[in-house]
């Protein structure tokens, strides 16, 4: 197992002068490929390859430099230090920061609606102003007891926010609806668009990342935002998804447009659902679960 690590080692960080040698050589080979117009024979699929590794070094290379960076401030700056080993703090500063991020979403989203005459842009704002309430609620809670301190309060909160986000949930379906059989469509202006497609990997993302890391902080509260995070996450990329079938779907007809609004639509207003009716049950049952014990 050790000399098998060491390989691994010595081939995914293979040192600074061969990965600049590998950078030099995957250039000139995808050049020579596609300026001769050979993308199809073996030594295209080779280069390809070379290219592929290429990357994955770099990028590790990359990250080893940067963790490097990240020890030399973490032993010279008090918060820095404090942010990358206090979890409780670095809840705090992810959550806040998602918040701000997602309040900044919503405003964006509030006056594109005046702007444009857009009763979809304005629905969407309001869904992320109600999704940012309870993002604050959660949060106000959080500052004045420590994360998993008081079960029953959080799984109160953790309950009403399932109730509030299937009522939003039952708003989103109807604004879907409203889309898809109106037809209606927007276009950002200018490069707008990839700004706010830049925002909608960004919330997917951090969701994804903050389902794995909280999931072993045994906190309602946690689990809410998280919840919360994730409806905000999912309803970016179908709004992004809406916009880029109206903006790069030119030559689309709208029998296909209406489709792939309807089926993501769908996906997501279920999943948000879902996430909405698993909350009220598992409250409901936690709380139960408590009283019982401290009964």
């Amino acid at each position: 197992m050790g000399q098998l690590k060491k390989t691994l080692q010595k081939i995914l960080f293979p040192g600074k002068a061969i990965v600049v040698s590998l950078m030099i050589i995957s250039t000139v080979l995808l050049v020579c490929i596609f300026s001769l117009d050979i993308r199809y024979n073996v030594l295209a699929y080779l280069s390809y390859v070379l290219s592929a590794y290429t990357m994955i070094t770099i990028c590790l290379t990359v990250y080893k430099y940067i963790k490097k960076g990240i020890a030399i401030i973490e032993s010279k700056n008090k918060h820095v230090n404090r942010y990358l080993n206090d979890v409780s703090f670095r809840t705090h500063v992810s959550l806040y920061t998602s918040l701000v991020i997602n309040a900044v979403y919503a405003i964006a989203k509030f006056f594109s609606g005046i702007f444009y005459h857009s009763a979809w842009f304005g629905s969407i704002a309001v869904y992320y102003f109600c999704l940012g309430l309870m993002h604050f609620m959660l949060l106000r809670h959080a500052n004045r007891n420590a994360f998993g301190k008081d079960q029953i309060a959080e799984y109160k909160k953790y309950r009403i926010c399932g109730i509030v986000l299937m009522v939003l949930n039952l708003a989103l379906t109807g604004m879907v609806i409203l889309v898809v059989t109106k037809n209606h469509t927007y276009r950002y202006p200018g490069n707008m668009i990839y700004a706010m497609g830049a925002y909608a990997f960004y919330n997917i993302i951090t969701a994804v990342i903050n389902v794995v890391k909280f999931r072993k902080q045994n906190s309602p509260d946690l689990s809410a935002a998280k919840v919360i995070k994730l409806a905000s996450a999912l309803v970016s990329m179908l709004a992004l998804e809406t916009a880029m079938l109206s903006q790069f779907g030119s030559g689309d007809s709208p029998v296909f447009r209406r489709a792939m609004t309807s089926a993501t639509g769908a996906v997501v207003c279920l999943i948000v659902l879902g996430m909405a009716v698993y909350m009220l049950i598992y409250s409901t049952k936690s709380l139960k679960r408590l009283k019982q014990q401290s009964a």
